[in-house]
């Protein structure tokens, strides 16, 4: 299953089911020496996880995490750092009475559509559980970060439509629904468990702020800043929406009125704007202001009202979901947008202090390794589109040999190489190789 790999520099990996045995990640990238303790981690993940509250999920589980490799003595090692947490509260009966119903807001449907079988209970690796592992290895980016002196801050920013209208920082760990606005948070909660009798949910907004990011971190013009940022923070579970900045309300503004001025600063000396409708990041790159962003959270599928549905083979059905689910996932989606954000900042950070070692001349040998990097992913993904070929040609009948194909590689590559100062013959013999892997690949799927 593809897709489960974030991160160029800054890699990540996770792996597990909502009722699997454990749930985990694996963080690649990290340079050695660094202090890592568990109990760092394990405060990031007391912020996610269930059963914290009464406007949460019952379910009791710990979330102890479990540092299986990459670190000794308290240290990184520079190799993979693996983090397991095992599942101990799941009861999978309760999904046993609808496992062949599909579940109204739920991606069993398009699981099944696209894999041909699904795990049922709990949503499986569709489940928020999943992100367990990003708040794990978010909380190694934060202590990344946190020596450059970038903090980051979330908080639920409307619930229901009751939206905080103080933004008190220090408020936001002091209530259930993490808002910083202690009277809005009130409310909020009140509005939870009215909806919550009732077996139905609420959905909201989550509004972050990185402060102290420095300018200059952003890959134009596919790999902006905000782009990443999106497609982190689009990837969580219930997230059905993003804007950076002024967002949707820049539609509504004058060039006059959203264009953020420059001054300098005569204190520190750097370029500031006397506002920040870009959200501090212009063309793709931060500017050194603070990165302001939002994101729509859905309300939580998993209701107790009955609804229509069909089974998997299309039959008409009722269904009411049971089991214990949360009546708003906002509260609990905070730590896991500021660890997404982690992530993504940690790359771009690495990314930039590539670049300008690279353009002093410092370690050329640091631009190569990038590069060697870069052809390993592509190799990867090669073999993994040799394996989709290969399954098509033994489901239609037809031989791995191609040799029009294959002459048609060699031809295009090769004229590609007269346009460069590459020799041919080196070129002729890597292909040869790569295209000896692609057959054994596709004989053996």
């Amino acid at each position: 299953m593809a897709g489960n790999t974030f991160g160029t520099l800054f890699k990540i990996t996770t792996f597990g089911e909502s009722h699997g045995k454990a749930i985990g990640v694996l963080i690649d990238g990290v340079k050695p020496n660094i202090k890592i303790f568990e109990r760092e981690i394990q405060q990031e993940l007391n912020r996610r996880r269930p059963g914290q509250s009464k406007v949460t999920t019952p379910r009791n589980e710990s979330d102890q995490v479990e540092i299986l490799s990459g670190v000794f003595e308290g240290r990184t090692l520079g190799t993979p750092i693996c983090l397991l947490i095992w599942n101990k509260d799941q009861i999978s009966k309760a999904y046993d009475e609808i496992k062949d119903l599909l579940r109204p807001g739920h991606a069993g449907f398009t699981y099944l559509a696209k894999y041909g079988i699904q795990d049922y209970r709990g949503g499986g690796r569709a489940s928020g559980r999943e992100t367990a592992g990003r708040v794990a290895a978010g909380a190694v980016a934060k202590h990344i970060l946190a020596k450059q002196g970038i903090k980051i801050f979330a908080y639920t920013k409307e619930i229901g439509g009751i939206a905080a209208k103080i933004i008190d920082l220090k408020e936001i760990e002091n209530n259930s629904v993490r808002c910083p606005d202690r009277d809005a948070a009130i409310k909020m909660e009140k509005k939870i468990l009215q909806i919550k009798k009732h077996g139905d949910s609420l959905g909201g907004v989550i509004e972050a702020v990185v402060k102290n990011c420095p300018a200059g971190l952003g890959e134009p013009v596919f790999d902006k800043l905000e782009a990443d940022l999106a497609k982190a923070l689009l990837s969580i579970p219930a997230v059905k929406g993003f804007e950076v900045g002024s967002g949707f309300a820049a539609a509504k503004m004058k060039g006059s009125e959203h264009n953020d001025e420059f001054y300098k600063d005569k204190k520190t000396g750097k370029i500031r704007t006397t506002t920040n409708f870009a959200g501090g990041i212009l063309g793709g790159i931060s500017t050194g202001g603070d990165i302001v962003l939002r994101v729509a959270v859905k309300p939580t599928s998993s209701i107790g009202i009955e609804q229509n549905t069909v089974d998997v083979n299309g039959r008409r059905k009722t269904i009411k979901v049971e089991g214990r689910h949360d009546p708003c996932i906002c509260p609990r989606v905070v730590p896991v947008v500021e660890s997404m954000i982690a992530l993504v900042l940690a790359d771009h950070l690495m990314k930039q202090k590539l670049l300008r070692r690279s353009n002093t001349n410092m370690k050329i040998r640091n631009q190569i390794n990038l590069i060697d990097d870069m052809l390993i992913l592509l190799l990867t993904k090669r073999k993994e589109l040799a394996e989709d070929v290969g399954i098509w040609k033994k489901k239609a009948g037809v031989p791995v040999f191609d040799a029009g194909r294959e002459k048609e590689i060699y031809s295009r590559r090769l004229a590609l190489v007269k346009e460069t100062k590459l020799d041919p013959d080196f070129i002729k013999d890597v292909y040869k190789i790569i295209i000896k892997n692609a057959r054994k690949v596709q004989r053996e799927v």
